[in-house]
């Protein structure tokens, strides 16, 4: 798809030259009457509007500004402001009435009579809050996160929200990395997946709807690659891998259709992304067509005279403005010197008059020049579908990673010892970056099983939140569980603990949560973690002390409910890892898709550090790649996922062994549900390119398809690909799927090797 992409562009900028020729030879044909012929209606009347805008508006165009929230009158000078039209866009204005008088003057008021995009960061729900983007991303279920994002973007309209800076689209590498919980993790083919599907979602069948949100796609670019997992670190990533792996999302938005961008804090290879004139102009206005806006991060303009690449804040603009970043989020580095640059020919205001476009162009799209209003009164928050929605994607987010001796699911006559700090922590329970999620409208684990009067609890805290270190409630909690059959020990993460600048150098569970657990095992009764967490936790402490581990993410307003469910065998467990789980913090950074190196592990020949004699004689033990403590493996690998049902795959086929260039080629698997009960299971399929003209990896994700199958039923499950969809960035920076051998597997994850296919391109 991307080669074919490319070809399209080269023929469009064919086309765009031959008009070019034709109407420079005939000086009678004015500009806007051969736009006129060949672009849309709304180019025309973009046009009009800003040839009759003052330099001053059209600055004001590339504004957006916000008030504090604890401010209760909206200023005078920001009232002012919009009357003159220094302002295009407001983000967390949710006073309605503030965001009506802001429109009004901006309508009514202002010289061009522009309508105003308010903004907000509705990130996994407004009001009714699903799964974290990471957890989303784990139900491998791209119609479910589609459906979340279009429920989020009803909500939000209703405060006037048309604009969400959302999907997050980093590639990320590092659960220490605090906004891992917003990406979709390690993968880009998954990354990709997601990102149409939240991208549909939120601007729904017709942009212009007013239930339709226009989506962000960020940080662009290479923000998950912070060096150290540090966030707003420097991230140094080659053109190679920048292309083949980290942009392909970002292409993916294009191709979805997303409205605008934003770049990322971080420097990329000693360039700030704000001003990068490699990413933003050559790659997405030049080789992708991308047609929408740019937005700064959060003052990321003016941060660049921290980064030492500017002086000042007006060279600090020059630069964004040369690499044709369009609106400046807050930070006033435009408004302060964009006027003064033209005056210098630092930049001219032709060039601007395109980026005043861009802007007016999402807003036309949107419908604000004929609908700028929205009705304070109409309010759709927290509707049955919408909670109904949510529960569900809490289920098919919750990953079942270990079940010893079928602990799981319990039953009604076991009597339940329910601990842990997670366990009725309805705010942190909503995880990372919900500004309007409520948490009296949250359904705990406690509340869930309370209302169930069919099960004998009893509950204790044990810890009062995650951090918490004193011991003082040890007891009560050990004595609760002396008297079950069964513990449920909701253990994890505050919702603070994750999200924007929330990086952490240690990721195992925070205060005293292991030292309780420690106290539980003890009672010698089993031990069911169930994990509340923004990232991968590392569980070498605890792993073998419990008898089952589900990993609920933080779910949302609806993970009591979902919890329970699977808890109780009501549902069972489908979602699998978006990333590769850590045994500690030392194998960091890991995915499943590295490269092989010239010498790759040897699993027989692996020598564990403890295993090496004294005073050996100094050898390199195998002479692989790996760690002497923690080995070559990791925790659990990606893509991986328990049930309560066991799958089984069989008659495994391809299409043809020896395609061309451009064929289509077709591999089917037969998937049987060896259980007793309905379940669902995410088939995957991987490929390998054995031989390239620049390394390639073990294994990428090429395909998945997840399917629910009753007791004892089978499904032929088929997966349909051309060869373009193997190609990769090479050495002559083209897209290029080369000819040679490759391996398919159809697996259960990453590591499954069980079944797999060969074939050679010739």
């Amino acid at each position: 798809m991307l080669i074919f992409s490319r070809k399209i562009y080269v023929y469009q900028v064919v086309i765009l030259s031959m008009i070019f020729l034709l109407s420079s030879c005939n000086s009678e044909v004015t500009i806007t009457e051969k736009k006129g012929e060949v672009d849309d209606p709304i180019e025309a009347k973009i046009d009009s509007i800003v040839s009759k805008m003052s330099l001053e508006e059209k600055i004001g165009q590339t504004a957006q500004r916000g008030k504090s929230s604890r401010v209760k009158e909206l200023p005078k000078d920001l009232k002012d402001a919009v009357r003159k039209g220094q302002i295009g866009s407001f983000l967390n204005i949710m006073n309605k009435e503030d965001a009506k008088e802001l429109q009004r003057i901006a309508v009514e008021e202002s010289p061009s009579k522009i309508p105003l995009i308010f903004a907000r960061d509705v990130i996994h729900g407004f009001k009714t809050i699903f799964p974290v983007p990471l957890g989303q991303a784990a139900s491998f279920n791209p119609t479910l996160v589609q459906e979340g994002s279009r429920i989020a973007a009803i909500e939000a309209s209703t405060y006037g929200i048309r604009w969400t800076f959302a999907p997050m689209l980093d590639i990320s590498r590092d659960p220490r990395w605090g906004r891992i919980a917003e990406s979709a993790g390690e993968d880009p083919y998954l990354t990709s997946e997601m990102a149409k599907a939240y991208i549909n979602g939120f601007q729904g069948e017709d942009l212009s709807s007013p239930t339709s949100m226009a989506a962000c796609a960020k940080h662009f670019i290479g923000y998950g690659a912070a060096e150290g997992g540090r966030d707003y670190n420097t991230a140094n990533i080659n053109d190679n891998l920048l292309h083949n792996v980290y942009l392909k999302p970002f292409k993916s938005a294009v191709d979805a259709g997303s409205s605008t961008f934003m770049t990322s804090f971080n420097d990329l290879n000693g360039i700030p992304a704000s001003a990068n004139s490699y990413v933003l102009k050559d790659i997405l206005r030049e080789q992708w067509g991308f047609d929408g806006f740019v937005v700064s991060d959060w003052n990321s303009i003016k941060e660049m005279v921290n980064h030492g690449f500017a002086k000042d804040q007006k060279e600090a603009a020059e630069k964004a403005i040369n690499a044709m970043l369009d609106m400046e989020m807050t930070s006033t580095a435009y408004q302060d010197h964009l006027k003064e640059l033209i005056q210098e020919g630092k930049f001219s205001e032709k060039e601007l008059d395109v980026i005043v476009k861009n802007i007016l162009r999402i807003k036309f799209r949107l419908g604000l020049f004929d609908n700028p209003y929205f009705d304070p009164n109409d309010t759709v928050l927290y509707a049955k579908n919408h909670l109904e929605s949510a529960q569900k994607a809490a289920e098919e987010s919750t990953v079942l990673l270990k079940n010893s001796n079928q602990v799981l699911p319990i039953n009604s006559k076991q009597k339940i010892a329910i601990i842990g700090p997670l366990a009725d922590a309805p705010h942190e329970q909503l995880g990372t970056w919900t500004f309007d999620g409520e948490k009296e409208h949250t359904i705990t684990p406690l509340n869930a099983f309370e209302n169930d009067n069919q099960y004998t609890i009893a509950y204790t805290n044990g810890l009062s939140y995650s951090r918490d270190r004193s011991t003082k409630n040890f007891q009560k909690a050990v004595s609760i569980a002396k008297s079950s059959d069964v513990i449920l020990f909701f253990a994890g993460e505050e919702a603070i603990l994750s999200g924007e600048a929330h990086s952490r150098a240690k990721i195992n569970l925070p205060g005293e949560q292991e030292a309780l657990i420690d106290e539980l095992h003890k009672t010698g009764k089993p031990i069911v973690l169930i994990l509340m967490a923004g990232r991968p936790i590392t569980l070498e402490n605890v792993k073998d002390k419990v008898d089952a581990i589900l990993m609920a993410w933080h779910p949302g307003t609806m993970g009591g409910p979902a919890l329970k469910n699977m808890i109780t065998g009501v549902v069972s467990p489908s979602g699998k890892l978006p990333v590769t789980w850590p045994k500690e913090v030392g194998q960091i950074p890991i995915h499943y898709n590295h490269k092989n190196t010239g010498r790759p592990v040897i699993p027989e020949e692996f020598v564990q550090m403890d295993s090496i004699p004294i005073g050996a004689w100094q050898s390199s033990l195998g002479n692989t790649s790996h760690y002497l403590d923690a080995g070559f493996l990791p925790e659990y690998p990606f893509g991986y996922g328990l049930s309560y049902s066991l799958f089984t795959y069989s008659d495994i086929s391809i299409s043809n062994n020896t395609p061309k260039i451009g064929d289509t080629i077709t591999v089917k698997v037969t998937v049987t549900n060896e259980g007793n009960s309905t379940a669902k299971e995410t088939v995957q399929l991987y490929f390998r390119d054995m031989v390239g003209s620049i390394t390639r990896p073990v294994k990428e994700l090429l395909r998945f398809q997840k399917i629910t199958l009753g007791a004892g039923e089978s499904k032929e499950v088929s997966f349909t690909f051309v060869t373009d969809d193997l190609a990769f960035y090479g050495p002559d920076k083209t897209w290029i799927t080369e000819p040679g051998d490759f391996k398919l597997w159809i697996a259960k994850n990453a590591s499954d090797e069980s079944n797999v296919l060969e074939f050679t391109i010739e």
